[in-house]
């Protein structure tokens, strides 16, 4: 070692040797414990072996591909915290058996997210599963990417999930989840599962999710509370040949709530296909309140049968967003209360739009109560027949406010009212442009709309007028 009779010089030298000693990683490899990564061997042995050596938690996949044809389940009361990750996105695993690749099994099955109700083995030995920086392929066709079971603050990122049947599935109980910067893709069922779970705390973001057959993302049967869903691309989740499906899909119909969420800067966007819808909320029949204080804002939302479909809703808002290509409508609202619909466009850009099929567009409100549409802007669109049809339809409904928004070359009608009262139309703009002419009446009221109110609009006059009252208790001024 060099030596010298100054201190300061010494010091440097021995920073400067450090400098040069390698770091090496206390992560296991899992090639180590006889992991091939060839892509033809069982590495099933292999993997779990690695995982059970792993005394500072951290599994390594270094380049190449696994082969495993059983799950490689984690009991983390067991385990340990764990975390297993491809060295630089380098490694994939082919799933060639029944089920999910891997799952995460924790035992925080009663706990909450507050602190107090986290036991200690779930600190010690649970906290945090962490799966990163790996792809995933589906090698059998009941193969899954990942799940997780009673976990807690889980993070998935940086993965590549592919050709499974459902990419990552949350059963059980889970808390404070993370899902980041992921890629699920082409999957015969649904991307991201949550299936009769009960989650709080539930964050999806910057992640593409497309091309999953069954749903983007499914929610059946949960109890779910704070749900963000951000900064995504989440398209063409569906099957024109196959079932129904959505890009984002609530359904609480036979049971479950999911309220407290957020759809925020994502672009949703489909294949057309029979009653799909890019965003579709199911709540219960009897009891609108299961599903609610969501808010839909800053999105883009386009090309579905249906661009959002909410069924037996409360308290949600749809603001700031754009819409194009709902082939049958762009909101098809029912039995739902406390919405409010604000400053979205529903454009009609020629540079969007073949001949075939008609996207016809437009909202459909049906059994509403206490709902605002405002400062919307609806382009080209209208659904329905000349007795029922147009931009905007409301029927069935009450206390309904429909203000400052402009209608441009509706189909149809502009705005119909059938049956609804104590609502009112103010200070809206129904107009044509002078190639177009398709629109019948600019506004038509059919029933009894007892309450109802018309005033300050400024209304062209289509095919068979402005304005058809041919209903009982509305003023109009």
């Amino acid at each position: 070692m060099l030596y010298t009779k100054s201190p300061i010089l010494n010091f440097i030298a021995i920073c400067f040797l450090l400098f040069l000693i390698p770091v090496f990683s206390l992560a296991v490899n899992v090639k180590d414990f006889g992991a091939k990564g060839d892509g033809v061997a069982d590495d099933t042995r292999a993997i779990n072996a690695a995982i059970r050596g792993a005394n500072d938690g951290q599994v390594e996949f270094p380049r190449g591909t696994y082969r495993i044809t059983s799950t490689i389940e984690i009991q983390l009361s067991e385990n340990g915290t764990t975390g297993l990750s491809g060295r630089g996105g380098s490694a994939g695993i082919i799933m060639a058996g029944s089920g999910p690749a891997f799952r995460f099994i924790g035992s925080h099955d009663k706990g909450s997210a507050l602190p107090s109700s986290v036991k200690q083995i779930t600190w010690q030995k649970e906290r945090m599963p962490l799966i990163d920086a790996l792809e995933i392929v589906g090698g059998h066709p009941n193969a899954d990417g990942i799940e997780l079971r009673n976990t807690l603050m889980p993070v998935l990122r940086a993965l590549l999930i592919r050709n499974v049947r459902n990419g990552i599935h949350l059963s059980s109980r889970n808390r404070n989840v993370l899902i980041d910067d992921c890629h699920i893709y082409n999957n015969s069922g649904i991307g991201i599962f949550l299936d009769r779970v009960n989650i709080h705390q539930f964050i999806i973001s910057d992640s593409h999710i497309s091309y999953c057959k069954k749903g983007g993302i499914g929610v059946t049967g949960s109890e779910i509370r704070n749900f963000q869903i951000t900064g995504n691309d989440i398209e063409y989740n569906c099957d024109p040949e196959g079932p129904v499906s959505a890009d984002i899909w609530v359904d609480c119909s036979k049971g479950g709530s999911v309220r407290e969420g957020t759809i925020s800067g994502n672009t949703i966007q489909a294949i057309p296909a029979k009653g799909g819808a890019n965003i579709r909320f199911l709540g219960a029949p009897d009891n609108a309140d299961k599903i609610g204080l969501w808010s839909i804002t800053g999105n883009h939302i386009s090309n579905q049968e249906l661009n959002i479909h909410l069924e037996n809703t409360r308290g949600i808002s749809i603001t700031g967003n754009t819409f194009i290509r709902g082939y049958d409508h762009h909101l098809l609202i029912n039995n739902s209360r406390n919405l409010i619909v604000s400053g979205n466009v529903f454009d009609h850009n020629e540079d969007y739009f073949p001949a075939q099929p008609v996207p016809y567009g437009g909202i459909l409100l049906s059994q509403g109560e206490n709902i605002i549409l405002s400062d919307n802007i609806i382009d080209g669109s209208g659904n329905g027949t000349k007795d029922l049809g147009g931009a905007i339809v409301v029927k069935d409904s009450r206390e309904i406010t429909i203000s400052a928004c402009q209608i441009k070359n509706p189909i149809i009608n502009g705005i119909q009212l059938e049956r609804t009262s104590d609502s009112s139309i103010t200070n809206c703009i129904i107009s044509e442009s002078a190639g177009n002419k398709k629109m019948l009446v600019g506004l038509l009221l059919n029933g009894a709309c007892t309450g109802t109110l018309i005033r300050d609009n400024q209304i062209a006059a289509g095919k068979e007028g402005s304005i058809n009252n041919l209903a009982t208790g509305a003023v109009i001024k």
